[in-house]
């Protein structure tokens, strides 16, 4: 095999602390070059291979390019659109990197900037190739290219830890599934889900190249290892001095407009395969077998993703598939659990008493609002008692205790997958990654001080004690400010369903129109919709705001390295979700009509507007009401934000191509006009799909169809995140992941929650403990034990008991008495309108509910835990066996190489180190 850097000739990569500036830099990179071997000129503005600087140094690229000779200048007319090669036609571009030359009052010191950064990029070994700005499809924009030689790739590999292959898997694959006939319409083509074979693999180490299989040095590390190797030089390539701080970093030139864009290049368009056969047309690949929405029903091709993109974005669809195929069976039970409901509508006895004539129809309901409401027959909530039926049955005790226990059989299995993935995607012994362990680049320059690093017993930046406390204290100030935000809004809207409500009541009453839909459309129901529409609108403006604040305050806090930054800004945005979309629920499920009062006697916001009561039926459809429209409000608006708007902003900046011959529109350019994926792509991403999660475990009681509406969502999900990923955004740089990350507690916190909430939910929201209560102990009817329910749960108010502040204005019909939903002593009892020994009964059994269910469901969740290994076997065992044979791989070939050695003559060859190399491969077989 053909072998480079030799050891007279090894590239060196120096990362130290300077002791004037101590920032990390890079230090001059020296290729290596045969001797005799001349030098064929610069390329552009390139100077890699030549330790002396090319004449064009110095100089911007509109100046460069005119010192090319004639014969130099390419007519893109010649050139494939779809090239991802130097003008050669053999160096692969891996980065991109794209300005404008503004002759604006920032023109010189942008220009000495970038000479500055591309001449260091030079000097650590990159070689560049410049695009002038009348090249480019505007005319406007210089587009530098960025190749990294054998020599760079094979030193920044080390650094990076990166793993490369050393000799094919042999472990035979698993069993075959007796189930794959069946799911064999689901597959993708062989080829499409196993693109290369597996093998396995140890760190590269420059000193034993001839241990790796590199039988293409062109193709040995994947475009994705190798625009994540560029990305780290360029995130770490200083660019000079400014206010006596020594400047890095390719974000800072982006924050600051010296460039306007870095990004590496999606191999080929995506509705056609590339026409170089150089190039694997991975990305159209994936647009035909994974992007499209016809193919929702297949797997998706996880490795060609990992492959393609990384193993950060390839866990994030991992985990997405995951999670929505064990939300098919979560589905699956709440679908069978609504048909029972809709099943046994007829069968509701509470209905048919409330429907009655001769029962609810004489039934007359105190008003809802003091002085404009009137009083109300019961029955004329008919319509709206049989749909609470489809959600307040017994199936929803049944539910609530399955989805406790399906939370943590999902959480367990994917602890399990995604074990499995660490082990096939070379991520066993991965720490987190340097990338991600090591600090950040805007750490190292906003820290000014230094101290000595206990490890490392080296100087490194740190951020003083009293610093960090004031930051700290500003960014907690900051969000308990926002959240005290939502809360004040949540008041707000329950402010409005008060006020409101009075005014629903009085038009509905009055206006003939609406006397069709009378029946369905109460005035609870209709305040409840306008306020959950309200509320959702109101959602989605403090998100607006606070996403941006949240950046802020995770910046000025300077966190130390990337993890603790994403940590952060994960906790503190989650912290702010979970309160913003949630809070409207919690009232809604725990607070709406349970500090009510009673006639005569309510209780009153801020002394003014009177508590809401639930209807006849209970809460728990109002409860309902609330979480589809913001469960279902939001996936749509998200659909619409990460599809529609991408697609038009492309469709917009792409306008003026469609007019220009296709050869002229190049590979950079189509890249540079696609929306930019940015850092905080996928924690979005997460972000969205834990909210999702809480919605349907955290008030999954009060509605079963959740499961259903979350399936149809995420299958439609990933598609849209596959179809935006590859055709309507820049390729990403590729990055490391062995886990979910933080998001795994967050979801482990919501699933015992989630036991929590379901069991308040089916005590206090829905009307079954009441209703058992009666069915055994007090009811008068052996043949059919629930009638008589309703008029049991009405108490009975006398009208002229009213203050002048509660009593309505008008009394037709001149009723005498009212009923009011409660359980207290009538009129003319000794302890009058106090309550009655059946609602401490209720009370007491509602709350040994909630402590039998609670514990029934924790015990069952830590059992199935305990029960199901967070590594399967098969996988451990290939571990080891992995672990075995790489290092007796590595120390047969120490052997060989110690044996040429001694053939050699070496003094330094010794045999006793001859014999204790081949006793430690003895102790690692017998290990």
């Amino acid at each position: 095999m053909n072998r480079l850097g030799k050891k007279a000739n090894e590239t060196l990569i120096e990362m130290a602390l300077s002791a004037d500036d101590d920032i990390a830099v890079l230090t001059k990179f020296k290729p290596s070059q045969s001797e005799g071997e001349e030098y064929n000129g610069p390329e552009t503005i390139s100077t890699a291979g030549s330790e002396i600087p090319s004449s064009s140094e110095g100089l911007n690229s509109t100046e460069t390019t005119l010192l090319i000779p004639e014969h130099q200048v390419i007519d893109k007319r010649h050139q494939s659109k779809d090239s991802i090669f130097f003008r050669d036609g053999v160096r692969r571009i891996d980065f991109v990197l794209s300005y404008v030359d503004d002759l604006n009052k920032e023109w010189e010191k942008k220009l000495e900037r970038r000479k500055e950064f591309e001449s260091n990029l030079q000097k650590a070994g990159l070689e560049l190739e410049t695009e002038d700005k009348k090249e480019s499809e505007d005319g406007k924009i210089f587009f530098v290219k960025i190749h990294a030689p054998w020599e760079v790739l094979i030193t920044y590999a080390e650094v990076l830890n990166i793993k490369v292959p050393i000799r094919e898997n042999d472990i035979p694959p698993m069993v075959e599934n007796p189930l794959d006939c069946v799911l064999f319409p689901l597959r993708l083509p062989e080829k499409v889900m196993h693109p290369e074979p597996d093998y396995f693999t140890a760190p590269f180490s420059k000193d034993k190249q001839e241990l790796y299989l590199i039988n293409d040095e062109s193709t040995f590390f994947s475009p994705s290892m190798r625009n994540r190797i560029v990305n780290y030089i360029l995130t770490r390539c200083p660019y000079g001095t400014e206010e006596g701080k020594k400047k890095f970093g390719i974000k800072r030139l982006l924050n600051n407009g010296t460039y306007t864009a870095a990004y590496p290049l999606h191999d080929c368009q995506y509705w056609k395969k590339a026409s170089d056969p150089n190039c694997d047309s991975e990305r159209y690949t994936l647009y035909m077998e994974w992007a499209r929405f016809l193919r929702f029903y297949k797997e998706q091709p996880l490795v060609l993703i990992r492959k393609y993109y990384g193993e950060k974005i390839g866990i994030y669809f991992a985990w997405l598939g995951f999670y929505t195929e064990m939300l098919f069976l979560a589905a699956v039970v709440g679908l069978i659990c609504f048909l029972y409901g809709l099943f046994t509508m007829d069968e509701n006895m509470s209905s048919k008493e409330i429907c009655d004539p001769a029962i609810g129809g004489e039934i007359i309901m105190c008003p809802l609002c003091d002085r404009d409401c009137e009083y109300w027959r019961l029955n004329t909530t008919c319509e709206s008692s049989q749909y609470s039926h489809l959600f307040d049955n017994v199936a929803t005790l049944f539910f609530a205790i399955f989805m406790g226990i399906w939370v943590t059989l999902f959480l367990e299995f994917w602890k399990r997958r995604q074990a499995r993935l660490k082990y096939e995607w070379d991520l066993v012994d991965f720490e987190e990654e340097q990338q991600q362990l090591q600090l950040r680049p805007e750490y190292e320059a906003k820290c000014t001080q230094k101290k000595k690093n206990p490890v490392t017993q080296e100087m490194e930046p740190y951020l003083p004690l009293t610093s960090q406390a004031v930051r700290f204290c500003i960014s907690g100030a900051t969000v308990l400010f926002w959240v005290s935000l939502i809360i004040a809004s949540m008041i707000a809207v329950i402010v409005y369903r008060l006020a409101v409500y009075a005014a629903f009541a009085s038009l509905m009453e009055n206006t003939q129109t609406l006397q069709p839909i009378s029946g369905v459309l109460t005035p609870q129901l209709a305040t409840s919709v306008t306020a959950s529409c309200l509320n959702f609108v109101i959602i989605m403006i403090l998100n607006f705001f606070y996403e941006r604040i949240a950046i802020w305050i995770t910046d000025m806090e300077i966190p130390r390295t990337h993890m603790e930054y994403e940590n952060r800004l994960t906790m503190k945005m989650f912290l702010f979700q979970f309160v913003n979309y949630y809070s409207s629920c919690f009232y809604v499920a725990f607070f709406k009509g349970k500090f009510v009062g009673y006639p005569g006697a309510y209780t009153y916001m801020f002394n003014r507007w009177r508590n809401e009561e639930c209807d006849p039926a209970g809460c728990l459809i109002e409860l309902t009401t609330q979480l589809t429209i913001v469960m279902a409000g939001k996936q749509i608006w998200g659909n619409i934000q990460e599809a529609i708007v991408p697609w038009i902003c492309n469709w917009w900046g792409r306008r003026k191509a469609r007019n220009n011959p296709e050869n002229l529109y190049s590979r950079w350019e189509q890249d540079h006009d696609l929306q930019t994926f940015g850092a905080l792509g996928l924690f979005y991403e997460y972000l969205e799909m834990v909210i999702q999660f809480g919605f349907i475990t955290l008030f999954v009681a009060s509605f079963p169809l959740a499961p259903l509406l979350a399936l149809m969502n995420n299958i439609l999900e990933i598609r849209v995140d596959s179809w935006k990923l590859t055709t309507q955004y820049r390729r990403p740089v590729a990055a490391k992941a062995h886990s979910i990350g933080v998001w795994q507690e967050i979801l482990n916190g919501m699933a015992i929650l989630s036991v929590v909430t379901n069991a308040f939910i089916v005590a206090f929201t829905s009307d079954m403990i009441p209703r058992l209560v009666y069915y055994y102990a007090y009811s008068e009817n052996e043949d059919s034990p629930m009638s008589g329910y309703i008029n049991n749960s009405l108490s009975v108010f006398l009208i002229s008991d009213f203050p002048e502040r509660n009593e309505p204005k008008e009394n037709p019909e001149n009723f005498v008495i009212c009923r009011y939903r409660d359980y207290r002593y009538p009129p003319g009892h000794e302890k009058k309108y106090l309550h009655t020994m059946q609602f401490w009964h209720i009370l007491a059994a509602k709350l040994a509910f909630i402590i039998i269910m609670e514990h029934v469901v924790f015990i069952v969740k830590f059992f199935v835990a305990w029960m199901i290994p967070d590594v399967p076997a098969d996988v451990k065992a290939k571990i080891k066996r992995e672990k075995y044979l790489t290092q007796k791989i590595l120390h047969e070939y120490e052997l060989e190489k110690l044996k040429e050695r001694l053939c050699q003559g070496d003094k330094r060859a010794t045999e006793k180190e001859f014999i204790a190399t081949e006793g430690r491969m003895e102790l690692s077989r017998a290990m």
